[in-house]
């Protein structure tokens, strides 16, 4: 039985978050919440989206702390008392659905000099990185908050970049993962972190749960796509992309130990 994201409906736009490429922006929806929009009109486009679905629910299924993730429905007409032309035309491109992130209200960017991180969970989330491709986990943007003393992961549309072009996905899904040389939570792993992190996500990540992810995404993001048959075939298509990254994880493991080792750590 297919399952879904909880939907909300936008009911006004409070203010942009300009640092970010894809002009995200705090929200509040029907349900009195407040919620970071990631836009479907945005530069990405919608296959940002889908990365965020899949990636976070991954995530949060292999016990990684993310904020929950809904769909929100927008209505152009909000771009109306919008005085800015860039949002307006940004709301507009985005009529319909789009993806929100529970606001983390008094949450900080994490330090790598300051922030405490259990190695534990360095060593998970560098993991899920790699498994995911998730490029955008840097000093220099490090999509990481620390909220009520706890680290928590945000911001995985960069991740599945293979999907931006499906040509030779399959044997994209066997890479290594060289991004990982400038991961900024590659200074507090070590092998035999890593080792155990590996055990235990891969623990987690059964075909059940790999297919609740990406059965969470709506159809109409994945409608279209040149060379699949619908919607379903997009999402076997992710499936089976997992299932074979996953079975291919001593490879590209291999390369990050080594990248982990020669990191100093090791």
């Amino acid at each position: 039985m297919r399952v879904s994201l909880r939907r909300v409906e936008v009911t006004r736009y409070v203010t942009p978050f300009r640092e970010g490429g894809s002009l995200p922006a705090l929200v509040e929806a029907d349900d009195d919440g407040m919620y970071v929009l990631k836009f479907r009109g945005a530069g990405q486009g919608r296959k940002a989206l889908v990365a965020e679905v899949i990636t976070g629910e991954l995530a949060r299924s292999a016990g990684l702390p993310v904020p929950e993730l809904v769909v929100a429905e927008l209505d152009p007409v909000l771009a109306r008392s919008e005085p800015d032309p860039e949002i307006q035309d940004l709301i507009r491109a985005s009529a319909g659905l789009n993806l929100g992130m529970d606001y983390l209200p008094g949450s900080f960017g994490f330090d790598p000099l300051a922030s405490p991180i259990t190695e534990s969970l360095a060593a998970r989330i560098l993991w899920f990185d790699a498994l995911t491709t998730n490029v955008d986990r840097t000093p220099h943007n490090a999509n990481l908050l620390l909220w009520h003393g706890e680290v928590w992961c945000i911001d995985h549309g960069a991740s599945l970049y293979f999907h931006h072009s499906w040509a030779g996905w399959r044997e994209k899904a066997k890479n290594p993962f060289p991004a990982a040389k400038t991961h900024v939570l590659l200074p507090f792993v070590t092998p035999d972190g890593l080792e155990e992190a590996g055990r235990h996500l891969r623990g987690e990540l059964d075909d059940k749960t790999l297919w609740r992810a990406v059965s969470l995404v709506p159809d109409e993001w994945l409608a279209g796509e040149a060379g699949f048959d619908g919607a379903e075939g997009v999402r076997a298509a992710y499936l089976e992309y997992f299932r074979l990254r996953l079975e291919g994880r001593e490879t590209w493991g291999s390369a990050l130990r080594q990248t982990v080792r020669e990191s100093g750590r090791g």
